[in-house]
This record gives structure tokens, C-alpha cells and sequence, in this order.
């Protein structure tokens, strides 16, 4: 299946891809999220591959999105707001480097914008750490498993949902109201 026209992808890893899908599905623009696997050696992975970290591969998100309403440096905004780029290999308790922080352009004009944002954050000391997120080119994505899609809004009173992913939709909320789609 080809890609709608007028339609970009974007793909990023920022930990857990149920924290990322969950986030950008709030979005304008945004006509799919679809959690995945990227970056790694192992063909057709697993989630238990996956989880024992010998795969290379980062838990990540495919964004289809339509750049007329919401533009890739919008989404590396995003991106960059709701996950910790300055932790290797590591977001909160989830620790490994299937949960990296990775943006896996798909043409030139992504990989300039990644790394001009990268370079601002940096100057501008945003984080007051090393931003360590990679830019790399983007190599064939794996489909996780159906019971990964839309964890969070299938899952919301789960522990894990309720005191890692919650947040982070409050806060996107906060700070990009006016990006969300209405509902």
C-alpha cells in the first residue's frame, strides 16, 4: 500500500512506543500512528526480541501526516517535549536500547531539520544536559504486534498507562491545545 498522496511519514523513537503513539494520535494533522520496530539487524522482530535488547532495534512510531496541517518541525517539537532526549538509552524505569532516542528521517529536508533543531536545542542549552538523540536514515520498519495499537486509549487504568502516559497527554494538552485535534 502507497502512500496517500499530499501524505509525509515521519518516524521517531522516544521510549516506550505506547507513550509516542498515544501522543501523536492527539494530533492535527495526523492521519495514523503505528507502533514499530526500526534501526536494528533482526528481520521480522518480536516484542520479546525487542525486550531483550539483542535486536538493535528501537521501539518506535510511524507518523502519516499531512504536512499542509501540521508541519515536521512541528512534530520534532512535540517529539522533543514529551520524551527526555538527554537519557542514553533510557526513558524513566524503561532502560535498554530498544527505548533510545532516535528521529529516522526519510529524505534530506527531515534529516537538515533534525539536526538544525538538534543543534538549536544544544546552543540554547534546552535541557540543561547533552541532548543525545540520533539522527539516522530511516531502514525498514517492522509492524509491532495488534495488541500494541492504540495501547493507551484501550489500556487508560492500567498502571503502567495511568502513571507514565497520563502525564504526558495532560501535558501536550497544556503546552499544544491548540495543536490537537478536536474532539
Amino acid at each position: 500500500m502507497g502512500l496517500q498522496e499530499g501524505m509525509e511519514v515521519a518516524t521517531f523513537a522516544g521510549g516506550c512506543f505506547w507513550c509516542t503513539e498515544a501522543v501523536f494520535l492527539e494530533l492535527k494533522g495526523v492521519k495514523s500512528v503505528v507502533p514499530g520496530y526500526i534501526g536494528g539487524k533482526t528481520v521480522n522482530p518480536t516484542y520479546k526480541e525487542i525486550c531483550g535488547g539483542e535486536t538493535g532495534h528501537a521501539e518506535a512510531i510511524e507518523i502519516t501526516f499531512d504536512p499542509n496541517e501540521m508541519a515536521f518541525g512541528e512534530l520534532l517539537e512535540i517529539f522533543f517535549a514529551t520524551h527526555d532526549p538527554t537519557t542514553l538509552n533510557r526513558q524513566g524505569n524503561d532502560v535498554g536500547t530498544q527505548y533510545r532516542s532516535e528521529i529516522f528521517y526519510h529524505n534530506e529536508k527531515q534529516k537538515k531539520i533534525s539536526e538544525d533543531y538538534i543543534d538549536l536545542m544544544t546552543k540554547e542549552n534546552t535541557f540543561g544536559k547533552t541532548v543525545v538523540t540520533k539522527v539516522s536514515a530511516a531502514s525498514k520498519f517492522y509492524v509491532a504486534e495488534d495488541y500494541h495499537k492504540n495501547y493507551y486509549n484501550d489500556n487508560k487504568s492500567q498502571g503502567y498507562c495511568s502513571y507514565i502516559i497520563t502525564p504526558k497527554i495532560d501535558k501536550l494538552k497544556k503546552l499544544y491545545g491548540d495543536k490537537l485535534k478536536s474532539k
